[in-house]
């Protein structure tokens, strides 16, 4: 009876001095600040979130939230996952692989929201600005088309049916008194294969972002004949939450306050203008080596192109119902509510508790 008695109290200790290591395991080192201090949320459980995302240059405020601490003064464990196309980050992010999903806004998004998969759009990630080059249409250099009109019965390079090439091409030939159907579309599925087909004289035009236009251009075998951003105001990719994370709102809102500081960071450092002309800030360098870091490619190649973001993250909300209206419109979407996928609420508080 003693012996038993004795082994039930050495179990009891057993079990006492486990919990106490468990506890001592799970604290962590606050999260400090990119200046060296400890953030506000020290006691406040570290949340892990993983975020998937394409190596583009437009992810640019993610790769400086990572590189800068800004998840992590949030109490967020950031882990960026890395995907080789767009639609999968879309699957990721509604089935909850993800939390987070950063690319582009395209037809297959709005079909999985038609066919009952939850997200939702809660920021920018990259837009067509008037005054600032993105996504360009070009032609051969020796064409003799000038304008969006001449090209009635010619062929446009696109790189998938249902993608933002697809409609920035229906958006322009819209604006210009054409449709589709005055043109052949042709899908190439690559960048790549645009650049191909346009140097090699298989198409009349061809849409490309940057830095593929200056590439083109420099490389003398394209011209440009309009720039998007000139034509018209597009939300082309954004920040995805998926209906979990969204629901948990303390950590969404941490997630944007990092977001939105990061956004800052890199518009302060190489979209501010001077005049109509782009002025590097004091961080130019430091956000292309970053940029260069996460994308695998050459600071110098970098620099040909880097795509407008709102300073704040602010989601072009206005612009998502002209999208779903002409996927619509064209037979590439099933009629969806916009304001179901839609959710500015999470920034807005965002930028109310992290200020000017």
């Amino acid at each position: 009876m003693k012996k038993k008695l004795w082994f039930a109290l050495f179990s009891v200790m057993l079990l006492a001095f486990a919990l106490a290591g468990c506890g001592k395991g799970a604290e962590k080192e606050p999260a400090s600040t990119g200046d060296g201090q400890k953030a506000e949320n020290d006691s406040a459980e570290t949340k892990s979130v993983d975020i998937g995302m394409l190596k583009l240059t437009s992810s640019a405020p993610l790769f400086i939230a990572l590189e800068k601490g800004f998840f992590a003064d949030e109490g967020i464990d950031a882990n960026a996952k890395w995907f080789e196309a767009a639609q999968p980050i879309s699957v990721a992010t509604a089935s909850g692989d993800v939390q987070v999903g950063a690319t582009g806004i395209t037809a297959s998004l709005y079909n999985m929201v038609a066919g009952g998969e939850k997200l939702l759009i809660v920021a920018d990630k990259g837009r067509e600005q008037q005054g600032y080059s993105s996504t360009a249409l070009l032609v051969p250099s020796d064409s003799d088309v000038a304008t969006i009109e001449e090209l009635k019965g010619k062929k446009i390079g696109i790189t998938q049916t249902g993608s933002t090439f697809h409609y920035m091409a229906g958006q322009l030939l819209d604006l210009h008194g054409l449709t589709t159907a005055d043109v052949e579309l042709v899908p190439v599925n690559s960048i790549p294969g645009l650049m191909e087909t346009l140097q090699s004289k298989q198409v009349d035009a061809v849409l490309l972002n940057e830095p593929n236009v200056s590439r083109v251009v420099k490389e003398g075998y394209g011209k440009v004949i309009v720039q998007v951003g000139d034509e018209m105001d597009y939300q082309t990719s954004g920040i995805f939450f998926s209906e979990a994370f969204a629901n948990d709102k303390e950590t969404a809102v941490k997630f944007l306050k990092a977001y939105a500081k990061a956004s800052r960071y890199y518009y302060d450092a190489v979209l501010t203008k001077e005049g109509d002309e782009i002025v590097p800030g004091e961080n130019f360098e430091e956000v292309i080596d970053i940029i260069a870091k996460y994308t695998d490619q050459e600071p110098e190649l970098i620099k040909l192109g880097l795509p407008y973001m709102d300073r704040d993250g602010k989601l072009l909300a206005t612009d998502i119902p002209i999208q779903v209206d002409w996927y619509v419109k064209e037979k590439l979407v099933d009629a969806i509510d916009p304001s179901e996928i839609v959710n500015t609420e999470l920034l807005d508080e965002a930028l109310q508790q992290l200020g000017k």
